[in-house]
């Protein structure tokens, strides 16, 4: 329970459906970290209002402190692959690694069958046992994206009570239960980067240091320098602190030689790359060649590719139309219409 709407209705529907609900909390930030998270998925006033809301439903509710995995396996996560040129998704490690990793077994140690959460998704168990990801009926606030990493084992264990509702359905569940958090304004960046001020947040936590390099154009002619490549992301256009006649977008991050290339907009465009670390939904080993509509980005609207699946766990993505700003370190997941089928990590 995360002290928002989405959480809270979940488990008031979760209560009316007949299941014993037990509400629990991640408190995920370091303790010198709170003034930033002040009303966020674990600051103070979130964690008021999921106990609030955990009375007032009449179920019992623990604060689990997770702040040093939060560390070790999303902050330093994010900061690494910044430090490596590529731009991470902290959301989606926390899923795996804590919402549905850590969590799990806390459930097991209070006697509970199954995890739920307020994404907006969906689960399908088939008669063979395989459980399925779906997207949530709700095109515009679907979270499948954030959840493709998940394993069978961890699938079969989660429930997500909002998988048929819109967000407006939601509101009205928390009404009709009276709880406070029911027009709570909801949250949309990086728990832990509210003013979404990365850079400076990786100085803050000292996590990166400024250390000059090269801003380089694609002929490797030197245009100008930065202060590290931690500090940009590919199609980033603002803050290059170069002139020039025409527009330039950061093409490519290159960390070994501590270089941001550059480039024009149509030097943006591609229509193949690989990704690493697939993980498969529907089946154990996948075909030799899948059609699928890939999402390169989260709020991506999705776009005709063919995957071909490669020895290793990874997979070349060939898609029907270029698209802009593909992004190393950046989740590529691939859906059959609602059906996810995977995904992996862009390389």
């Amino acid at each position: 329970m995360s002290g928002g709407v989405d959480s809270s209705a979940a488990a008031a529907l979760l209560l009316e459906q007949g299941y014993e609900v037990v509400g629990i909390t991640l408190k995920l930030w370091p303790q010198d970290c709170v003034s930033r998270a002040e009303d966020k998925c674990c600051g103070p006033q979130a964690v008021m209002d999921a106990r609030g809301v955990s009375h007032k439903l009449g179920i019992p509710y623990y604060l689990v402190d997770e702040a040093e995995d939060f560390q070790k396996q999303v902050i330093n996560y994010f900061a690494e692959e910044y430090k490596a040129g590529r731009t991470p998704n902290p959301c989606v490690m926390c899923n795996e690694k804590l919402k549905f990793g850590t969590l799990i077994n806390r459930a097991r140690q209070l006697g509970a069958e199954y995890i739920a959460t307020g994404h907006f998704a969906r689960v399908e168990k088939r008669d063979n046992g395989r459980v399925l990801l779906k997207r949530g009926r709700d095109s515009r606030k679907d979270q499948s994206y954030f959840l493709f990493s998940l394993r069978q084992e961890q699938l079969a264990r989660s429930l997500f009570p909002l998988g048929e509702l819109t967000k407006t359905d939601t509101r009205s569940v928390a009404r009709q239960n009276e709880l406070k958090t029911a027009d709570k304004e909801e949250s949309m960046e990086i728990c832990f980067v509210p003013d979404k001020d990365y850079g400076r947040f990786l100085q803050q936590a000292r996590l990166v240091e400024k250390h000059r390099g090269e801003i380089v154009n694609l002929q490797g002619q030197v245009l100008g320098q930065h202060e590290g490549i931690e500090f940009y992301t590919i199609g980033q256009r603002k803050g290059l602190g170069i002139s020039s006649p025409k527009p330039l977008y950061v093409i490519e991050l290159d960390a070994a030689r501590n270089r941001v290339v550059v480039g024009d907009e149509s030097a943006l465009e591609r229509d193949e790359f690989s990704v690493e670390r697939c993980n498969w939904i529907p089946y154990d080993a996948p075909p030799e060649s899948i059609e699928v509509t890939a999402k390169i980005r989260y709020n991506h609207p999705g776009t005709p590719a063919t995957v071909r699946p490669q020895a290793g766990g990874g997979a070349v993505v060939k898609l029907h139309v270029p698209q802009r700003a593909i992004t190393p370190g950046q989740a590529c997941v691939f859906y059959q219409e609602d059906l996810v089928v995977g995904g992996g990590w862009i390389r």
